[in-house]
């Protein structure tokens, strides 16, 4: 199996990025490939909302590490994505690469309804904050980054088959 991982902490060894290594034991036989980015490590620029991506499948900007990440995503078949949450959300890097990654993620029939480019793919969701449990999910800390990740991978085609919440770390 093919592993992309994007770590959206800033922290490669914080709570998020921990969590993940330990999820990786799981996977790392010797006969997975693994490919693990530190998003906030990534060079990119910010996605201009021109929509051209939707048409070519291909975002239009220069080549820079967002469309290296597309191409792996392409490649992958499964996902994880961890983040710490930030006001109930994922982290700014983050969301700001899905931005750039829509042209391999959906395309959009005539219509303007949404389709999947992804199908049949897993994906795992990390996510850490420090409000501690129950408040994490009580004031939509924790629910509301998986949220916006179930979101992204769901209208992907991304089936997630597994979701990791730290709390009051």
């Amino acid at each position: 199996m093919k592993i992309l991982v994007l770590n959206g902490s800033p922290h490669e060894n914080g709570n998020v990025g921990n969590a993940i290594k330990n999820l990786l034991l799981k996977y790392d036989s010797g006969e997975n490939e693994i490919f693990y980015h530190n998003v906030h490590e990534l060079n990119f620029d910010f996605c201009r909302g021109c929509m051209a991506c939707r048409k070519t499948g291909k975002c239009v900007l220069k080549d820079d590490d967002a469309h290296k990440i597309a191409g792996e995503i392409n490649w992958c078949d499964m996902i994880i994505v961890g983040t710490p949450v930030y006001w109930g959300n994922m982290s700014g890097k983050l969301k700001s690469l899905f931005d750039r990654l829509v042209g391999v993620l959906m395309t959009e029939s005539s219509r303007g309804i949404p389709k999947p480019l992804q199908k049949g793919k897993k994906a795992v969701i990390v996510t850490s904050c420090r409000t501690p449990f129950p408040f994490n999910y009580i004031f939509g800390q924790s629910t509301g980054a998986e949220r916006a990740l179930k979101e992204i991978l769901k209208y992907s085609g991304f089936k997630i088959i597994k979701k990791i919440h730290l709390a009051g770390q």
